[in-house]
């Protein structure tokens, strides 16, 4: 197959390529697929393309510009967040005992057993996929969803006084708050996310 062979015979080099741009192999691999995706959509036109080399660099060049500028307005976007909601944050949670909150969600933490908890916090803090905590821990991907499922149930039973608060802080959509080397938000989103 001629698109085969085109795809094998320019990966590797528009994968570097992206790579110049986005400096992340994932997201340079993701482009050049797009970019693939995108001209097996439209292989009828592949014949009044005059240079499929300089269309597969022009197209792939053009979706990492586009990543980068949409991603440089994701992170404008939420400075704006950060700093429109920290003032409301910091007013609202202080009057509502914030440190009473940061000590309850460490307690409810440390009530998980020891595996239930390293396969949360790698979850939601470190942000892994349960297939990757199962490679990490090497246990089964169910496991995971168990031990997941074991910890969100302790989570909401241990804070449910602070029900409430979390739903309005998860409305706000940022706030950072961390104590040590755990950041509220993450442990108020993950514990309404399911």
């Amino acid at each position: 197959n001629a698109f085969e062979s085109l795809f094998r015979f320019y990966y590797t080099a528009l994968s570097r390529f992206a790579f110049t741009y986005l400096k992340d192999a994932d997201d340079a691999e993701e482009v050049v697929q797009d970019v693939f995706i995108k001209l097996w959509e439209s292989r009828s036109k592949i014949e009044t393309i005059q240079s499929v080399k300089s269309y597969l660099y022009r197209s792939v060049s053009n979706r990492c510009l586009n990543n980068i500028k949409h991603e440089k307005i994701k992170q404008i976007h939420r400075s704006e967040v950060i700093n429109t909601t920290g003032h409301a944050f910091d007013t609202g949670v202080n009057t509502l005992e914030k440190k009473d909150l940061e000590k309850s969600i460490q307690i409810a933490l440390e009530t998980l057993p020891t595996q239930c908890r390293k396969v949360f916090e790698l979850s939601r803090f470190q942000e892994l996929s349960y297939k990757e905590i199962a490679e990490v821990l090497d246990i089964s991907v169910k496991t995971v969803e168990n031990h997941i499922g074991k910890a969100l149930k302790i989570m909401r039973k241990e804070l449910s006084d602070y029900l409430m608060i979390v739903l309005v802080i998860f409305t706000m959509h940022s706030f950072s708050c961390c104590l040590v080397g755990v950041n509220v938000f993450s442990v108020v989103k993950l514990i309404i996310a399911l």
